[in-house]
């Protein structure tokens, strides 16, 4: 095996891992992967459900669906944009950033006996690789 093969065996097996734990901790909050990572890209912003949509490789519809059912649970909210009136943003409501940082906090106790074994230096270093990786040509 190439260092490429080797590479991509390790994340596959991160993914697996990273995804199982996710769906356990989404399911034991009932959330889907897909409602996880719309609660994960509000957490910290407001989006237009459009720029949400091409994130997430979802058709508007479906995205709107998504909000549609997160707003009658009261995590998320529709609203003007503050600096544009004419576009509509979804942002999270108080319920939503409380769920969020508790899922947040089952995954990272979830994930801590993996990332334990790491040192700061590793830690950064991991992050950094990862970021690499994961963003988008």
């Amino acid at each position: 095996m190439t260092a490429a093969d080797d590479a991509l065996d390790a994340l596959v097996r991160t993914t697996f891992e990273v995804a199982g734990v996710l769906t356990r901790v989404g399911g034991e909050n009932d959330l889907s992967l897909t409602q996880l990572r719309v609660l994960g890209i509000l957490r910290d912003r407001r989006a237009r459900v459009t720029e949400l949509a091409a994130y997430l490789g979802l058709d508007k519809s479906t995205m709107s669906g998504l909000i549609d059912r997160a707003q009658r649970r009261g995590l998320l909210m529709r609203g003007k944009n503050p600096d544009d009136g004419r576009v509509v943003d979804v942002y999270m409501t108080p319920a939503g950033l409380e769920l969020v940082e508790r899922v947040h906090d089952e995954v990272r106790r979830a994930l801590a006996p993996r990332t334990g074994r790491l040192d700061p230096d590793q830690l950064d270093q991991l992050v950094n690789l990862l970021e690499i990786v994961s963003t988008r040509p």
